[in-house]
């Protein structure tokens, strides 16, 4: 076994000798809110936002794009679950500000290895084969953050699944200061209207 996996199964033990009541937590958030957000290891929503297990749900994925999965998770939290209000939170030094489509779709057509960055540009420093297939997927790369925040809550607030009295945030976490920061056109765009 890897050092890696050693390590997250003891934790896990530990975790579970401790878990106390909840097994008992409702599937439903009780705090009846989701986030949306990125994947980037340095945000914890759970520490941010203040949340408990069993608070809200968390979307997470890179950048924290209103994808279509996002989406869908979205209409399961409230058609299914009950969520009232959704927050898009994107954050400083994404690293989807890092490239673009082209680039990543560069890098896997010639290696499927891991990539490197100088802090300007990325290289493949892998062997091939690399793979075309990520010329058919959308990365949703970033190069305006806050107009990502933006486009992010318009995309879901027109989204037909979506209902106008869901209220939809917008917002920045910076990660050197661990403050949310309102971007208040997205906010706007996302404002419950029933």
């Amino acid at each position: 076994m890897s050092e890696i996996l050693n390590e997250v199964l003891a934790a896990n033990d530990i975790y579970a000798d401790n878990f106390g009541d909840k097994g008992n937590l409702a599937m439903p958030p009780k705090r009846r809110f989701a986030i949306l957000t990125c994947m980037d290891a340095r945000l914890d929503p759970a520490k941010f936002a203040g949340l408990a297990e069993g608070d809200a749900h968390v979307i997470r994925n890179a950048g924290g794009r209103a994808s279509d999965d996002a989406i869908r998770s979205l209409v399961i939290s409230y058609k299914l679950l009950g969520t009232r209000e959704w927050f898009v939170i994107h954050h400083t030094d994404c690293g989807m500000e890092t490239f673009t489509n082209e680039i990543i779709r560069d890098l896997l057509a010639n290696s499927l290895e891991t990539a490197e960055f100088d802090g300007k540009q990325w290289r493949d420093v892998g062997k091939g084969p690399g793979s075309r297939a990520g010329e058919y997927i959308e990365f949703l790369t970033i190069n305006n953050l806050e107009q990502s925040v933006v486009d992010d809550v318009e995309r879901i607030r027109s989204h037909p699944l979506v209902p106008k009295n869901i209220a939809i945030y917008g917002f920045i976490y910076d990660v050197k200061s661990g403050r949310l920061i309102e971007v208040p056109e997205a906010s706007r765009i996302g404002r419950a209207t029933i």
